[in-house]
């Protein structure tokens, strides 16, 4: 979806420019001046934060009604730890969200990598999740198009989720045949960039990193789709396995 916000003086209609892919957003956050700072980040830069909770029983009521008002938000924003107990309760309400809702992304937030939670959440449905530390956050632009890429069905994984799931499998001999190169851009694949973006990261070839893609697929027996984010997915599918 594109709309069109003021860039000049006035709401000048000939400085006016493009935001792209606005969402809807619900916010799930204990934490009120979090909470009100993420809906500060998104609707500064064009986007709709429909409703804010602060615990995973809200966050679970507050989306069904969404729905049933035919206005279920694109992506929920959810914080791994919310109250009563602090413990596990947003990420059990961001998996049976992301069950009942599969047209929804889910984005969770946690202090540190907890692997079993980002297993948990990773597994079922491939499209539209997310897991990022929250000192991520305070990367603006990042967060943001991560937010975005979640809302349409992609994925946002932290490195260092990605670094924990990647060295759990390399234990399992999962990726013995691939060379360090391939597991470095199979790395940076399962973080959610473009080939280009690996491209750009490595400081070599678009046409280099589409061969790498091509060797990981066969090492690792899996078929090549056509969407990144599907195949950066299935990689994650076959390591969890």
């Amino acid at each position: 979806m594109l709309v069109v916000a003021p860039g000049g003086e006035n709401g000048n209609w000939g400085a006016w420019t493009v935001v792209e892919d606005r969402v809807r957003v619900v916010i799930a956050e204990d934490s009120v001046l979090l909470r009100e700072g993420l809906t500060r980040l998104l609707t500064d830069r064009g986007h709709d934060v429909v409703a804010g909770v602060g615990d995973a029983e809200a966050l679970i009521k507050t989306v069904g009604e969404l729905a049933a008002g035919g206005a279920l938000p694109d992506v929920v924003v959810a914080d791994v730890r919310m109250p009563p107990t602090h413990t596990d309760e947003g990420v059990r309400a961001a998996v049976r969200l992301r069950r009942d809702h599969p047209g929804m992304g889910v984005l969770v937030l946690s202090q540190y990598v907890e692997e079993q939670y980002a297993t948990e959440l990773l597994g079922g449905s491939s499209t539209g999740v997310g897991y990022l530390l929250k000192d991520r956050v305070a990367e603006v632009r990042e967060f943001v198009d991560a937010v975005v890429r979640v809302a349409r069905g992609g994925t946002a994984l932290d490195p260092e989720v990605v670094a924990q799931l990647l060295g759990r499998s390399r234990k399992q001999d999962v990726l013995a045949g691939l060379t360090p190169r391939e597991r470095e851009v199979l790395g940076l694949m399962a973080e959610g960039r473009t080939n280009s973006a690996v491209a750009r990261q490595l400081v070599v070839s678009d046409g280099t990193v589409e061969k790498h893609v091509s060797n990981i697929f066969s090492k690792l027996g899996l078929s090549q789709s056509d969407g990144d984010h599907r195949r950066v997915l299935a990689v994650l599918t076959h390591l969890r396995s």
